[in-house]
């Protein structure tokens, strides 16, 4: 009778909470798969929550009409694995330094490097676009990579400080006095144990980046454009393209869902990172 009341319990106080918080979370995701695999005829008619035939012309026709949708994914996957590995490697070196060294103005400078944040983008875009246009970068993917690098870095260094500053010392010391110099002891000592931490800010960077569409929309042509933009050109003042921008929109989670399953016991780790000391 005491399992029974305790399973209840259970049931109605954490079974079928949590059960309707994953509904509510996965439903935009189902509703964006069916309506990517719905026939023309069921798409503006009556809401129905299951096609009544499954047809994949979307997909189909999302690579071979003119919005060029597999260009748009090269480029996006070429802008945000270029800025991951430059703000990466960046914040990594410049977190060390900030959280092993003590120098005149590093609170001044991590807290300017954390005002960064507080400002919108949108305030930076006539600014970014007029040193773009001088240095001749404008539709480039170097423009979006310098301009994701600029809000990505400063938040980096703060994520990898903090996991930095719990490493105790005596790892490095160690190492120094065997032989190591400082470098040898961050390459092989520090790095390793900083691993997991490098995982979860590198998805972070990548994320950002994948999904980020003020700046792309800005300094991309229609060669350039990556994949925000291209799903925005499917929205015209005529109608919107349904199945075409549903199935882009399915298409774009998959690389992003590939990722985390490789990568979901480092990035667990690395997001836990410091959160117990003692």
């Amino acid at each position: 009778m005491k399992s029974r009341e305790t399973f209840l319990r259970r049931l109605f106080t954490l079974y079928i909470p949590l059960l309707l918080i994953l509904l509510f979370i996965l439903f935009p995701f189902y509703w964006t798969f069916i309506t990517s695999i719905k026939p023309e005829a069921e798409l503006y008619g009556a809401v129905t929550y299951w096609p009544k035939a499954i047809v994949w012309d979307s997909y189909k026709n999302l690579f071979t009409t003119t919005v060029n949708f597999l260009d748009a994914m090269k480029n996006s996957f070429v802008v945000a694995a270029a800025t991951t590995i430059v703000s990466l490697t960046t914040s990594t070196l410049a977190a060390y330094a900030f959280s092993r060294y003590r120098f005149a103005g590093r609170r001044a400078m991590m807290a300017l490097f954390l005002s960064n944040n507080m400002f919108p983008t949108v305030l930076l875009l006539i600014p970014l676009y007029s040193i773009m246009r001088k240095m001749g970068l404008l539709y480039t993917p170097g423009s979006l990579i310098l301009a994701y690098t600029t809000f990505t870095i400063p938040f980096s260094v703060w994520l990898l400080n903090g996991f930095l500053n719990d490493l105790p010392l005596t790892l490095e010391e160690a190492a120094l006095v065997d032989g190591c110099n400082r470098r040898t002891a961050f390459s092989k000592i520090i790095l390793p144990i900083l691993g997991p931490c490098l995982v979860a800010t590198g998805v972070y960077i990548f994320m950002t980046s994948w999904n980020e569409y003020t700046f792309a929309v800005m300094f991309t042509n229609t060669q350039t454009r990556t994949i925000p933009v291209a799903l925005k050109s499917l929205i015209g003042q005529l109608g919107v393209q349904w199945d075409l921008l549903t199935a882009g929109g399915i298409i774009t989670i998959i690389p992003v869902c590939i990722m985390f399953f490789f990568a979901q016991k480092r990035l667990v780790e690395g997001l836990t990172a410091g959160a117990v000391k003692g």
